[in-house]
């Protein structure tokens, strides 16, 4: 075959040289920006790998029951080899939880990027919602697995300790938005983290009540619609004692200006003859009297 000086030896099908106008410009380039980058690659293939392990180990523990069956057996299923499954597993009880350590990670963002005027708790709420959309993204296989571990205990322990992680994650937010002026009679130092500690259990305790419930009707239903009435009760027990300066006091100006602060979360501000009050919606109503006689009488 003849080729063309100039064109590396490419011709058209119909044996001439390409037209003129067609210049390497009119090929297009991926921008380095729009390129996406090798932790995110990485970070999709691996959890792609957790996830077909998880399926095979599913299937298995569905047809030949979690005891017989190896995690050689898993691996095959799945195409690949014993030493990749065990980069990212460490045993075959962790094979049908592929999401839990992405979710925390999720989780613990949520809490970091709360905005200043937020309710700690609400955050926290907000948190935990994601381990919930992790379950409702796939109804039929979170309820295949809710069945697996009723029926074995090593999974139902698996799923245990991945919940104390949750805990303990949302404990220690709580903890460091805790408000001492909230529970100021009769709760010491050491009282701060039971209050913190029973407030981030009942998050996820109310979070696993409406998850099992969701899970034992098929997975079917508006599970965050339930989810968001949960916490509405959490929020009405536990609403006072987190989000101590979560907000911003009023700001005066000009001569005699005079502002105050209540314990019960109450704020005032006097310029001249005007008085401002500011209170969270849970401070109760005679705390928020006494910082306007306060004040009134400064």
């Amino acid at each position: 075959m003849r080729q063309s000086e100039g064109w590396g030896g490419l011709l058209e099908p119909s044996g001439s040289p390409p037209p003129e106008s067609v210049t390497a410009c009119n090929v297009p380039h991926m921008s380095d920006s729009a390129k996406p980058s090798r932790s995110h690659t990485a970070s999709s293939q691996r959890l792609r790998m957790r996830r077909e392990l998880a399926a095979a180990a599913m299937e298995l523990f569905a047809t030949k029951g979690y005891e017989a069956t190896t995690v050689d057996e898993i691996a095959a299923t799945a195409g690949v080899a014993r030493r990749t499954f065990f980069r990212h597993f460490r045993a075959k009880e962790e094979a049908i939880f592929p999401d839990h350590d992405d979710t925390l990670v999720r989780a613990q963002a949520v809490l970091e990027a709360a905005p200043a005027h937020e309710n700690p708790l609400d955050t926290v709420c907000r948190g935990i919602k994601e381990v919930m959309r992790m379950y409702a993204a796939s109804p039929k296989g979170s309820v295949e697995r809710y069945k697996l571990t009723r029926e074995v205990p090593a999974l139902r322990e698996r799923e245990i300790a991945s919940v104390a992680r949750y805990e303990r994650l949302f404990t220690r937010y709580l903890l460091g938005h805790f408000d001492e002026a909230a529970h100021r009679d009769g709760v010491s130092d050491f009282d701060e983290p039971l209050l913190a500690e029973v407030a981030a259990s009942a998050v996820v305790t109310a979070h696993n009540h409406v998850l099992r419930r969701w899970l034992r009707n098929g997975g079917v239903g508006d599970v965050e619609a339930q989810l968001d009435h949960a916490f509405a009760i959490v929020r009405k027990t536990f609403g006072t004692g987190f989000g101590a300066n979560r907000l911003s006091a009023p700001e005066t100006s000009g001569p005699g200006g005079l502002g105050s602060r209540s314990a019960a979360g109450a704020e005032t501000v006097r310029q001249d003859e005007v008085l401002v009050t500011v209170a969270r919606t849970d401070a109760p109503l005679g705390e928020i009297m006494d910082t306007i006689e306060r004040a009134l009488r400064t």
